[in-house]
């Protein structure tokens, strides 16, 4: 007789439904595991067929036969123990109440019959909502949040022991839900307020926080490009309930730590790393840098020093906002959904174009670094602008809003948009029908960014960034319609350093 037990399966974050079928025959003892298992799953067998003594079950003179369905997916991690030893315990009449097909186990085993919580529950978890499971039973993992889905039952369990009481309707002890309390404070030690001048900096980075839009700096060393940067994260709104789930799918996964589950991640990747340590890989292909920055901040300094492999790898990220991971035994997708903030000097000594340094760079040189970074990623990058040291002794300094009075604003200027869109989605990634469908641009206005882009050479996807830009300034002043003073900033945000000619009023 076969014996059916429903699991859940991963490929990345997305999830899918897998059926542990088991037979349990007599023969000479063994246990086979067939349906594309890796070693991990193949060593299950040992794992089961030891905690099953913790419940006096021997699988001496038995044959079991293991098929994952579907067999075409491959199997990866321990997550399928504790449905495979639940099997074979209904195959033995250890387990005699029948179990619905809406009812999924996750969970690896301990030698003694614990089950234990592994790497992606957090994913399995929302894989199983979208799934339709009604029920879960899965390891109480202390580490992660209380998670409350609706329409999905959790139930935490500690042995096997438990399992066979709970389907066997015998009163059992409760077992205590312990967790370790993360921390929602935010642990930035940098504020905006700390930072002297760079006025227009400051503006620029509260544009690109309130419409998730890319931004670059770029200056001689040590003007704040960093220190810039690195403060950013402070102004985020924090993440919501679905946005911390995904934060910590992503770092499960990865195996990386993590100390809030409110703050926005910030990542910030030294220009040594690898191509695989920034866009996820491997031959088990695990989340990257730029998947990590997910709903965050993605930070590369010195974007000159980056291999120019690894630059022209991030085209697809920038543009789609995920990862896609492909490899001979399958192809799985990371979302990527950060905001990219980049940093570089003028030339390799830094001090091209500077009035206090002599730049000892050749033309040459000089070329060579600036053509690291192509026009295609440029093009993706929505603010381009030059910051310059600050004089302290000449500069009269007034007191700067602090991140919490910039993020109220921020804050305040995404809940327009989304007001607006019906949905949670920023003015940088709304699709461009949608924008001008909501915002449409007068005929002097759309006269007005074609005579721009022809003099300057803009692509067209600069122009829509340009568009995108005044609609979110123009969310942070709380104007209903883009204005001319919007563009007229936008458009100085790509770095336009010469006179525009004025919107020609109708």
């Amino acid at each position: 007789m076969t014996y059916f037990v429903s699991s859940i399966g991963l490929k990345g974050l997305e999830g899918y439904r897998v059926t542990v079928e088991v037979q349990v025959n007599k023969g000479m003892e063994s246990v086979t595991i067939v349906g594309l298992p890796d070693a991990s799953v193949r060593e299950s067998r040992e794992r089961v067929i030891a905690a099953l003594r913790s419940v006096s079950l021997l699988m001496t003179e038995k044959k079991v036969v293991v098929n994952l369905s579907p067999a075409e997916q491959k199997k990866n991690g321990p997550l399928f123990d504790l449905p495979i030893a639940i099997a074979m315990m209904k195959g033995a009449n250890l387990i005699t109440k029948e179990i619905s097909s809406d009812t999924a186990f996750i969970g690896a085993l301990s030698l003694d019959g614990k089950v234990v919580p592994v790497e992606g529950m957090v994913a399995a978890v929302l894989a199983a909502k979208k799934l339709g499971f009604n029920k879960l039973f899965l390891p109480l993992d202390p580490n992660v949040p209380h998670i409350d889905l609706p329409e999905l039952e959790l139930n935490y369990i500690h042995d096997l022991q438990q399992i066979i009481d709970i389907f066997n309707g015998k009163q059992t002890l409760s077992f205590p839900l312990v967790r370790n309390q993360l921390s929602d404070e935010w642990f930035h030690d940098k504020d905006f307020s700390q930072i002297f001048g760079h006025e227009m900096a400051k503006r620029a980075m509260e544009i690109a926080a309130a419409g998730e839009h890319y931004l670059m700096l770029d200056g001689p060393p040590g003007c704040g490009k960093s220190l810039l940067a690195e403060t950013f994260v402070s102004i985020l709104p924090p993440l919501n309930q679905e946005q911390q789930l995904e934060k910590i799918s992503l770092y499960q996964l990865a195996g990386a730590p993590y100390r809030s589950l409110t703050q926005p991640p910030f990542r910030h990747p030294h220009h040594s790393a690898s191509a695989v340590s920034i866009i996820g890989g491997g031959s088990n292909p695990k989340p990257g840098e730029v998947s990590l920055a997910h709903k965050g901040v993605l930070f590369m300094d010195e974007l000159g020093e980056f291999s120019k492999r690894t630059l022209d790898m991030m085209r697809q990220p920038l543009e789609s906002h995920k990862v896609t991971i492909s490899r001979a035994h399958s192809t799985v997708t990371y979302p990527a959904d950060a905001i990219f903030i980049a940093a570089m000097n003028p030339c390799p000594c830094g001090f091209h174009g500077s009035k206090e340094h002599y730049c000892t760079c050749t033309v040459h040189q000089i070329k060579t670094y600036k053509n690291k970074v192509s026009g295609p990623i440029l093009d993706r990058i929505d603010i381009l602008l030059s910051i310059q040291p600050v004089n302290l002794e000449q500069k009269q300094f007034e007191t700067a809003d602090t991140s919490e009075v910039i993020r109220s604003r921020v804050t305040q200027a995404r809940e327009r948009q989304y007001e607006r869109y019906q949905e949670i989605i920023c003015n940088g990634q709304v699709p461009y029908e949608m924008l001008i469908k909501h915002s449409p641009l007068t005929s002097a206005q759309m006269h007005w960014i074609q005579k721009i882009s022809s003099q300057y050479a803009f692509s067209n996807r600069v122009q829509i960034k340009c568009i995108r830009l005044a609609r979110t300034i123009a969310d942070l002043k709380g104007d209903i319609h883009i204005t001319d003073q919007s563009l007229e900033e936008a458009l100085t945000l790509r770095k336009i350093q010469h006179s525009m000619p004025a919107v020609v009023k109708e």
